[in-house]
């Protein structure tokens, strides 16, 4: 059995410049390590691409049930009663009442506001001239979600404030302190629209039926609040994080410029780059084997969803971007019945944000040193300090 000295849950690792030699190095020891986590104890972790496409797929063996992130504890709160903690078939009941509001539909009927929402945003950081680009590119999918669980315009500042403090609080307890204050929030709205329901996210999750039974109130917030944060983070910290790259690499910038390099394929060669959700945890429902271990039944198994989608057998020159990758079977958005919900909603985003920021942005410039976050959950960047030179 082989278990690694290097503890893959410390977030330091993700951010050192040596993280691609490091990950190559243990992967071609072993796709599969034994890892002593910190926090966990011995998790089995994956590091190929086919290992973790296939931990992914077969939600018979390996269960979300136990939690999906590590940290989760041993027996999660939400097991078996939010989306990211259920498998099939319970997993799509939980799911259906928002599959409608993601479709690729509603999302290309929804891409012109989105657009001109971006084209707002960007216009405004460019007139500040120096901004932190962590922070102004949180403002979209804040704004998109607002529309999604239509927020009412009075409660829309609060609401901003509430996430940008859950999400950009310097302080683990100031980012608590903002949940705690959403939480009761979406109750509230949860409740009113149970009894006056409209045709938006909430109102259809809080009238939704399980075996004919209407979900508890608990279930519809613990859902909402799992879309709220994934809809926000995965966007805000890829587009960061992919800015960030293309500032230090103007080259690329101008390829997207002048078109040379098409948009939607850089944006999921970005999506596999920077891989912000790190890892996905999975409990083992039975005895099995992977990569040449015997799993036990209620081990904890981990996909390290990076070094998936920088596996060089599965990726061409995996550390490099190339913007026109194709095919580009990346896992960042996940895989099976648990490939995000919100995979539509959140490329057009990205893509009406890097569309305003081609059209009205000559050059990003550094202005100072971006600072990572300590996340393995929403790995990303917690500053990012840059000056936008107008076109």
């Amino acid at each position: 059995m082989l278990t690694t000295a290097i503890d893959l849950s410390d977030p330091g690792l993700w951010s050192r410049a040596d993280l691609p030699e490091i990950i190559d190095a243990l992967r071609a020891e072993a796709p599969v390590h034994r890892t002593d986590t910190a926090d966990d104890g011995p998790v089995w972790s994956v590091l190929s691409y086919d290992l973790a496409a296939a931990v992914l797929r077969d939600t018979a063996t390996y269960s979300s049930e136990g939690g999906s992130l590590l940290g989760s504890g041993e027996h999660p709160a939400g097991a078996g009663r939010m989306m990211a903690l259920a498998d099939p078939p319970r997993h799509r009941q939980l799911r259906a009442p928002a599959n409608p509001f993601f479709a690729a539909g509603k999302v290309r009927h929804a891409a012109a506001n989105i657009a001109e929402l971006a084209a707002g945003i960007v216009e405004r950081a460019v007139e500040l001239g120096t901004v932190d680009l962590v922070d102004a590119v949180s403002a979209l999918p804040l704004s998109v979600m607002c529309d999604l669980l239509a927020v009412p315009d009075e409660d829309r500042a609060m609401v901003v404030q509430v996430c940008d403090e859950a999400f950009l609080g310097d302080r683990p307890e100031e980012r608590r302190a903002g949940h705690q204050r959403l939480i009761p929030y979406l109750l509230n709205q949860v409740m009113l629209r149970r009894r006056e329901p409209g045709d938006d996210l909430i109102s259809r999750m809080a009238v939704h039926r399980v075996n004919g039974r209407l979900m508890p109130v608990e279930d519809v917030v613990l859902n909402l609040d799992n879309i709220v944060v994934g809809g926000v983070q995965t966007v805000r910290h890829t587009a960061a994080i992919g800015l960030h790259t293309l500032a230090r690499r103007p080259d690329l910038w101008r390829a997207l410029q002048t078109g040379e390099a098409r948009l939607d394929p850089a944006l999921d060669e970005l999506l596999r780059w920077t891989s912000v959700g790190l890892h996905t945890l999975r409990t083992a429902s039975r005895d099995t084997e992977l990569g040449g271990h015997h799993i036990s039944r209620g081990d904890k198994v981990v996909v390290w969803t990076w070094a998936a989608n920088h596996d060089g057998s599965a990726f061409d020159r995996p550390h490099e971007i190339l913007l026109d990758r194709s095919p580009n079977r990346h896992l960042a958005l996940g895989l099976g019945a648990h490939y995000c919900v919100g995979a539509p909603l959140a490329r057009a985003e990205l893509v009406g944000l890097f569309s305003a920021l081609l059209e009205k942005v000559s050059v990003i410039e550094l202005d100072g040193p971006a600072e990572y976050n300590r996340s393995i959950i929403n790995f990303g960047l917690h500053r990012f300090p840059a000056r936008l030179v107008p076109r």
